[in-house]
C-alpha cells in the first residue's frame, strides 16, 4: 500500500513538473507575446557576404532607431513611433546595401510571424506567433537575425549581439514573474531544481 502511494505521489509530481517545465512553457507563449515586440531580419541567402550584409543593415538601422526608441515607455508607443519612420528605416536598409555593392530589394513591415524557439543570450522565448519589426533583404531565404525591441534589448551603445543587466531589468519590469522566470533560463532551471528535491 506504502509502495502504490509512493508511485501515485510521484507519478504526480513527474507530471506536475513537466506540465510546469515543458508546457508550462508554451502555454505562457500568449501572454508573452502580447508584451513584447521583436526585431527580424532576413537576409537574402546563407552565403558569407549576404550574410555579413544582413548584420551591416542590422547595425545601420540599429543605429537609426535607437535614439528614436530611447523615449518609447510602452509597446504602443514603440510600435507608432516604428510604424511612422518605415520608410526611413528602409531607406537606411537600402542605402547600406548599396554602400556594400547590393542592390536587393528590401522591405520593412510589423507584422504577426511565427518564430522557433529561440535563444538570445541569457533568455529562451518559446515558440509561436509573436508580433515584431520585420525587414527582408532580397529573397529572404538565408538565416535570420533577431531580437526583442520592445522592451529595448537590441540596441545599447554599439552593442548589438550581448544582452546587457539594464536589458534584462527592462524585460522583468514588462513580463509578470512566472513569465520572466519562464524566460529566463536561470528561472527555468530554478523550478526544476526545486521539483528535483521534493522528489528527492
Amino acid at each position: 500500500m506504502k509502495h502504490t502511494l509512493f508511485y501515485i505521489l510521484a507519478g504526480g509530481i513527474v507530471f506536475l513538473y513537466i506540465w510546469t517545465v515543458v508546457l508550462g512553457h508554451d502555454l505562457l507563449q500568449p501572454s508573452i507575446a502580447s508584451k513584447i515586440l521583436r526585431f527580424h531580419v532576413l537576409a537574402n541567402s546563407n552565403s558569407n557576404e549576404d550574410q555579413e550584409v544582413k548584420e551591416k543593415v542590422r547595425d545601420a538601422v540599429g543605429s537609426y532607431l535607437q535614439p528614436l526608441l530611447e523615449e518609447a515607455e510602452s509597446l504602443e508607443e514603440t510600435k507608432q513611433i516604428v510604424g511612422k519612420n518605415i520608410r526611413d528605416i528602409i531607406i537606411v536598409a537600402e542605402n547600406t546595401l548599396t554602400e556594400n555593392g547590393y542592390d536587393y530589394e528590401v522591405t520593412a513591415r510589423i507584422t504577426r510571424t511565427d518564430f522557433p524557439e529561440k535563444s538570445y543570450g541569457a533568455y529562451t522565448f518559446p515558440k509561436g506567433e509573436y508580433e515584431a519589426l520585420q525587414i527582408v533583404i532580397g529573397e529572404g531565404e538565408g538565416q535570420n537575425w533577431w531580437c526583442v525591441l520592445y522592451p529595448n534589448m537590441c540596441f545599447r551603445g554599439s552593442v548589438f549581439e550581448v544582452v546587457e543587466e539594464e536589458a534584462g531589468e527592462a524585460l522583468r519590469e514588462v513580463l509578470s514573474p512566472w513569465e520572466y522566470a519562464d524566460v529566463f533560463d536561470s528561472g527555468e532551471v530554478k523550478v526544476r531544481f526545486k521539483f528535483l528535491e521534493f522528489f528527492r
